[in-house]
């Protein structure tokens, strides 16, 4: 084998480019130089004290490869959480911010499950906070506490190599620990759907970076699991009654409730996302004429208009985002970037609307809905303040139940209507925003039960 003992290893070479901080480990076997680059300091320490440890051993160096000969195979020796830092990158430039912190999350219980046993590890609390700096393109690179620095280098030292999964038993041991909690119940379908998801992506990645013959997932025989489909809770899904007593409740709330009575309106006239009413701005209006009536000594309008959707603000937080707002502007949900849609705009939401313009003057750049010190209304502020608005109307033992109990729900007593009306379900899957099969079955049902949702009697308002 063209192998050599003459081996130098250098300092690690730091560069601080304009987007990233690349660490540069070098050394030389036989005069020839060889270089890694790495994106934290931790792993390029780890990977030098490795290099290091080989020479003081005596361990005999590739010229070929410029690696210890135990080395030589590093693609099937990388560490899992290496790797899963590879894959964070590779996958952050197309993902949404939403889907970046998913990959995030369910990335942490698959690397706790792949720690190498028997070592004594930092508490759980600082570890699972490194995992989660780690598993960020934005904050890796970042200034950490000290415990999360001395995390971070454990964990770049600590976890199985990625070929390790090729065991048939070490992937079932990880795909069982992975559909736990940290309290050791089950987690959720959901939950447990998308680890799986994750874990599949990686291995594929894996493949692809040729750490893996193939995908392990594929070869290995998992247990079927029985399917759920994603139901809407018959309990939240208001009445026309209930719904319009906690909208006419939510005005007298604080000094933010009258800013939102619209706000709430849009959820259940239009079925908007709160993501999609906070983004919305008066361009994206087509509101019908009102006149004044002049017996009932009020506005009326009895026409219908439009609204026009074309982007939404989730509320993720600002590190997971490229522009550093935590409500990054984006399409719509199960839409095409520059793919929008139209709702009709019900007479009744545009008096709500007329009322708010009214009142409130819209944001320099056309923005409906203003916080007090501009920008949007954050979530945690409407949710209060329909929080309040129900309990001011419902009795404590309607309160304490789903009913109507999120902002969202407004959404589903929306869909329902519109189904209990006899609009054909895939126009309403249009109008919601929403894939065609998530309007069928047993959603559909729950849906469309509307008339008979539990507490629909006067009783219960």
């Amino acid at each position: 084998m063209n192998t050599s003992y003459d081996v130098r290893i250098y300092a690690i070479d730091v560069y601080r480019g304009k987007r990233t901080t690349t660490h540069w480990v070098q050394w030389s076997v036989d005069g020839t130089r060889f270089k890694e680059k790495f994106k934290t300091s931790a792993l390029a320490k780890s990977f030098r004290a490795d290099l290091l440890s080989a020479t003081n051993r005596g361990e005999a160096f590739s010229r070929e490869t410029g690696l210890p000969i135990r080395m030589t195979r590093t693609r099937e020796t990388s560490p899992w959480f290496a790797f899963a830092c590879a894959f964070v990158d590779m996958k952050w430039r197309d993902s949404a911010p939403g889907q970046r912190r998913t990959i995030a999350d369910t990335l942490i219980p698959i690397t706790s499950a792949l720690l190498i046993p028997g070592r004594t590890h930092p508490d759980v609390v600082v570890l699972r906070r490194a995992m989660r700096v780690a598993f960020n393109s934005n904050t890796r690179e970042a200034e950490h506490t000290a415990q999360v620095a001395e995390a971070l280098a454990w964990l770049a030292r600590s976890t199985r190599p990625v070929s390790d999964l090729a065991k048939p038993d070490v992937l079932r041991s990880l795909l069982a620990d992975v559909e736990r909690k940290l309290d050791g119940g089950r987690a959720a379908h959901d939950t447990v759907r998308l680890r799986r998801i994750t874990l599949g992506s990686a291995l594929d990645y894996a493949v692809e970076r040729k750490l893996l013959e193939s995908n392990p997932l594929k070869e290995v025989a998992l247990k079927k699991r029985k399917s759920v489909t994603s139901q809407v809770d018959r309990r939240s899904v208001a009445n026309p009654v209930q719904a319009r007593t906690v909208l006419a409740a939510v005005a007298g709330v604080g000094r933010t409730g009258r800013k939102l009575t619209a706000f709430f309106g849009l959820m259940y006239f239009a079925a908007l996302r709160p993501e999609e009413a906070s983004a919305l701005r008066l361009r994206d209006l087509a509101l019908p004429p009102r006149e004044w009536d002049r017996e009932a000594g009020r506005w009326r309008v009895t026409e219908s208009g439009d609204i026009h959707l074309e982007i939404a603000t989730p509320e993720i937080g600002a590190e997971w985002t490229d522009s550093g707002r935590k409500d990054e502007e984006r399409g719509l949900k199960h839409r095409e970037e520059d793919e929008g849609r139209t709702v009709p705009l019900t007479p009744e939401l545009a008096l709500l609307i007329y009322d708010h313009l009214d009142e409130f003057r819209p944001s320099p750049d056309g923005l409906l809905f203003e916080a007090e010190r501009g920008g949007r209304i954050g979530s945690s502020t409407y949710c209060r303040t329909w929080a309040l608005a129900r309990a001011a109307v419902f009795t404590p033992e309607v309160a304490a139940s789903p009913l109507a109990k999120r902002p969202y729900d407004l959404r589903h007593a929306c869909v329902s209507t519109w189904l209990n009306l006899g609009v054909e379900p895939t126009r309403v899957a249009m109008w919601a925003g929403q894939a065609w099969p998530f309007c069928c079955g047993s959603t559909r049902s729950a849906w469309t039960a509307g008339r008979n949702v539990p507490g629909s009697s006067s009783r219960r308002g």
